[in-house]
């Protein structure tokens, strides 16, 4: 069988590396005179690892991170020893399996937003579907959503990830209405997937997001039964990094 043949089928059968590697992999086999279980093996092997790399890249388009992050690049010399060991009990992303979620909280600059995403990435590289919502975005995402008559299927677009992540919560105010929304939405989740929110105030001031003592208990009881709460609140790793940038530049003028 020639090599055109095995691309035309590759082709039919969606095998990307085949497709497009299959000359030099016949070459690379023959020099290095591998049999034809061993080439077989070694070429499917490749087509397996390029279907999880594009997999990878999909789901982290899709999941609309804001920038890059990974547990190997979080920086956290800044936190305290027990923050440090709830970020490895996290990385294990044990919380995905039985569906708990993740309430990040502390001052700005801490890095609960890069936590976030590092969890997010991860959970994109083993096969979970993946959400980044910055709150603001998803107050104007819920009303577009109310005026257009779409609640239930943005609703629905909700529920299917197996990770949600909502950034920055306590930077905007609910209304009565998005806040029942945002309840719904939370509710319809549970036992579906997990989801993780970052946030500057701790349980005690939510009302202030959601100007409604019930509502606001009842979305804390949504988010917190059996969640990881990890107070990460210290000192900003941008003002440790600004400080140390001022104290290397002093030594260099002086």
């Amino acid at each position: 069988m020639s090599a055109e043949s095995i691309k035309r089928m590759a082709e039919r059968l969606k095998c990307t590396y085949i497709k497009n590697s299959i000359d030099p992999f016949l070459e690379e086999a023959a020099a290095e005179g591998w049999g034809t279980a061993e080439a077989l093996a070694e070429l499917l092997s490749r087509e397996c690892e390029t279907r999880r790399l594009n997999g990878i890249r999909r789901r982290m388009q899709r999941a609309h991170f804001p920038y890059q992050m990974r547990f190997d690049m979080f920086a956290d010399s800044h936190l305290s020893p027990e923050v440090r060991r709830e970020v490895r009990v996290l990385e294990t992303m044990a919380f995905l399996d039985d569906g708990s979620n993740v309430v990040l909280v502390g001052n700005p600059g801490v890095g609960k937003t890069a936590l976030s995403v590092a969890m997010g990435t991860k959970a994109c590289e083993t096969e979970r579907t993946v959400a980044f919502i910055n709150v603001p975005n998803l107050v104007i995402e819920m009303k577009e959503a109310m005026s257009l008559n779409q609640l239930t299927a943005y609703k629905k677009s909700f529920e299917k990830f197996d990770l949600v992540i909502l950034d920055d919560l306590g930077y905007c105010s609910f209304n009565r209405e998005c806040g029942e929304v945002l309840f719904n939405l939370l509710s319809s989740r549970n036992g579906k997937g997990s989801t993780v929110i970052t946030t500057n105030l701790m349980f005690d001031r939510w009302d202030e997001v959601f100007d409604d003592p019930v509502l606001t208990g009842a979305i804390v009881d949504r988010i917190a039964h059996k969640a990881h709460v990890v107070d990460m609140t210290g000192e900003s790793y941008r003002v440790i990094e600004t400080k140390e940038w001022i104290e290397k530049t002093n030594k260099m003028a002086g």
